[in-house]
Formats: C-alpha cells, structure tokens, sequence
C-alpha cells in the first residue's frame, strides 16, 4: 500500500472513531429477554464495541413481534442509516418475503450483513408429559404447541408438518418470547415447541436433555447435527420428492445461523469498520472464554458467506415458492 492509500486509509479510520467515540450503538433483538438468540445477542454486544473504532458501547434492545417481522421492519424504515444500530435478526424473514410478505416494509437485498456467530439446527419436541413420543406419534395425536408470531419458527415448523406429513400439532400463538412457551410448557399449557437452535437449548434448558425431560422428535438443517445423529430431518420424514424440495428449502435459512446485519445505505466506511468488528470478536479471546462458560457456542460465518445463502433463497424459482406458499399456511 502506497503512502497516499495509508493516509487515505488512516483518515478514514480516526472519521469512522470520531462518528463512535462517546456515543452509545444499540443492537435489536428480534426475541424477547431471556432466550438463546438474546443470549448470544448480549454477550456480542459485550465485546464487539472494543473492536469498533472509537470503541463505543453497544446497548442491547429486545424488539419481538410478528414473528421477527417488526425488529426487521425497523431496521429497514426506522433505524437511522448511519451504522449506529446493528440486529441479530432469525433469518426467517428471508423466505418470508417471497412466500407471503404481509406486513414486510423491507427489501432483504437492501441489508448489509455483518455476519452470522453461530450455524446450529434446530429442532422440534414435546414435553415429556405428553404421549407423544416420535413423528408417527404425533400424527395420531393432537400436541398444543406454543407459537409466537405467524412469521416465527415455532408456527412455521409445525404448520409444514401439518400440511406434508399429517401431523397434528394444534399451534397455540400469542407468546411473547421463547422464554415464555418454555414456562407454558412447564405449566401444561401447551406440551411442545418448534424452531430452538441446538445450542439454545443446551445452553438455556439443559437440565430438559439430561432428565428426559424432551422428547426431541425432528431437527431442521441440511445434515443431522452429530450430537444427535438419532433425530431425523425433515427432509427425511417424507419419501414425496416435492415436499422433501419444501422441506430443504425451508431449511436453507437455518444454514444462515443467528445472523446480524446493519441498515441499508449504511456509509461504507463504517460498514467495513461494522464487518471487520465482528470478525474481531468471533476470533476474540475473552469473548470465545466466556462464551464457552455460558455455553454458548460460536461457529461462524463472515458476511459474504450470509450473502450468498440468503440471495440463493431469494433465488429460488417461481413455482416452488408458490407452493411452499400454499403448504406453509395463512
């Protein structure tokens, strides 16, 4: 690099520290308090602003609703465009946006991606009250299951077995947070959930697997996750070739993992600055320490790598999207 390009380089740098320095960023959660997503989202905020020039302090706002469809929302319409907010978004509002998109005020092509700090599946179960023990099971039994908004993992995952594989999960919408189906399902208001990350639930609930207390019956992703290599995809519940197509194209956004992303027309330079933050905190120590003693884990993808999985959704072909349309349900 020549010394003209060190200099442009270094100016561009101290702009980008003065726009931070004394000023709080804050980062959307599209969750409610006290779930995986949230967990993951506070212990980046932690660490990511010492990597940030300027080195402001992140503050975390929890912004559930619509099954995630207000905090993208916001982020699209609300939040200033100047890099001052981030979101750690679940990427369901990628497919959403072809396949229903009432209520959607955004364009995903117009979002910067930051990165993604952890590619986990998810998964499907029932508490272990209930006498539902496994898919067939479930297609002979009606299980209450706890949903969020119509756009949230925990009614999509269910209404898609419902209408491919026939079974009987009666969704029971309205809770505010993950947190709170998970407490419904110690009361016996409802007796199951769909759509936590693997990594969720053996950070937040892992006295549930080492009781018994779940009976894990599905998992969502491209592979089975090799700790539980006994809990089918969804992909494999089914020999009909069009639904297995629904069933991994519903399951390509979990390969984007917990995701985050900035606004659109967010300054370059401090986009850069925003990207290569995040990659600086995934590799940071203290960072990686105490997400190993939460048990929370990391294994990321940088912004590109996003990209690429969310524009390959947004490409999927006209007449397998109708479809899905048509299966996932109003």
């Amino acid at each position: 690099m020549g010394l003209s390009s060190l200099a442009a380089a270094h100016a561009q740098s101290g702009a980008v520290a003065e726009f931070y320095a004394g000023k709080p960023m804050t980062l959307i959660v599209s969750t409610g308090a006290g779930g995986g997503l949230d967990a993951n989202a506070r212990l980046v905020a932690r660490h990511m602003g010492k990597h940030i020039p300027g080195k402001p302090s992140i503050v975390v706002r929890n912004m559930p609703g619509a099954g995630h469809i207000q905090a993208t929302n916001f982020m699209h319409t609300q939040a200033p465009k100047d890099g001052s907010h981030i979101a750690a978004i679940l990427p369901s509002f990628v497919l959403y946006q072809l396949i229903d998109g009432r209520g959607a005020q955004y364009d995903t092509r117009n979002f910067n991606w930051l990165g993604s700090s952890d590619v986990d599946n998810m998964n499907v179960y029932v508490w272990h009250a209930a006498s539902v023990k496994s898919i067939e099971d479930a297609k002979r039994t009606e299980i209450l299951m706890g949903g969020t908004g119509a756009g949230s993992y925990t009614v999509l995952f269910p209404t898609l077995m419902n209408n491919l594989i026939g079974t009987k999960f009666k969704i029971v919408s309205g809770y505010k947070s993950t947190n709170e189906i998970h407490l419904a399902m110690e009361r016996g208001e409802v007796q199951g959930r769909a759509g936590n990350f693997f990594s969720s639930l053996k950070s937040q609930n892992a006295d549930w697997l080492r009781d018994g207390k779940i009976n894990l019956i599905a998992q969502v992703g491209e592979k089975r996750d090799p700790e539980f290599p006994n809990v089918p995809l969804l992909q494999e519940l089914t020999t009909d070739a069009e639904a297995k197509q629904i069933f991994r194209l519903f399951s390509a956004e979990i390969a984007m993992g917990k995701a985050y992303l900035t606004t659109p027309d967010t300054p370059k330079d401090r986009l850069d600055a925003l990207r290569r933050a995040f990659d600086a905190t995934m590799q940071d120590a203290s960072f990686l320490t105490e997400a190993k003693s939460s048990a929370i884990e990391v294994r990321p993808l940088n912004a590109d790598a996003v990209s690429r999985i969310a524009n390959e959704i947004l490409a999927t072909p006209k007449a397998l999207v109708e479809r899905a349309a048509q299966v996932r349900g109003k």
